[in-house]
């Protein structure tokens, strides 16, 4: 007919449209799960300081010293540590090797910085280094001293809580690592904190410390300490 006219239909031209739209969608579906996931997963923790990464590579966190397993606060250490990052992949920046060669760096798990989480929670202490976050750990670590929690609320003591009757401290010193026991009388007696976290302990009787590897301080030398006996 003339002047008629024609009709165009809009369906096919729609259908082909979608269907490049799903497939566009597949791609890109197909891509992102392609994709390999940022960090590494950590398959296992050895303390509360040493991460196991996935192939067995071992790290630790710097400037963060948790106590030895079977020192006081050892476990507590561990099991927290564990929570947070067994499992997950994590970023490990600015890492270096310690006096002994160990690798240690920061570690961080999404935005948080697992070594200051350990020294916010009192299960570490700070550790001199000089990393970028040295400051920012210095802080938390003095901040969870302050609050007595973790092993500074679990670990350290003047005064023996647990058995009153067992009164001789031993100390470990930080500088020399010697190992000395002090009684009641020494001058030093009233101002040591047994550090169990650091392997400290207390002795019922002289005999006991000894036995333990400490050896009288020799500024208990005028100190008796009848109690002590054996």
């Amino acid at each position: 007919m003339v002047g008629a006219k024609k009709t165009i239909s809009h369906s096919p031209i729609l259908l082909i449209l979608l269907v490049l739209s799903l497939l566009c969608n597949a791609v890109l579906v197909f891509q992102n799960r392609q994709k390999p996931a940022t960090g590494v997963l950590v398959v296992g923790v050895l303390d509360g300081d040493t991460l196991v990464l996935d192939g067995k590579t071992k790290v630790r966190l710097r400037e963060s010293d948790a106590p030895e397993i079977t020192n006081c606060g050892g476990e507590e250490a561990k099991r927290y540590l564990e929570n947070m990052v067994v499992g997950k992949r994590v970023r490990i920046d600015e890492q270096v090797g310690d006096v002994y060669g160990r690798a240690i760096a920061l570690v961080y798990a999404g935005d948080t910085l697992i070594n200051e989480e350990m020294l916010k929670k009192g299960w570490s202490r700070y550790h001199h280094d000089v990393s970028s976050k040295a400051v920012v750990l210095k802080k938390s670590a003095d901040e969870a001293k302050e609050k007595n929690i973790g092993i500074y609320g679990l670990c350290q003591s003047k005064v023996n809580q647990e058995n009153p009757n067992c009164v001789i401290k031993g100390n470990i010193d930080k500088n020399s690592n010697a190992r000395n026991y002090y009684v009641p009388g020494c001058a030093q007696y009233e101002f040591t904190i047994v550090e169990k976290d650091m392997g400290e302990n207390w002795f019922c009787t002289e005999g006991d410390a000894r036995e333990a590897g400490f050896t009288k301080a020799k500024t208990c030398h005028r100190a008796f300490y009848c109690n002590s006996i054996d």
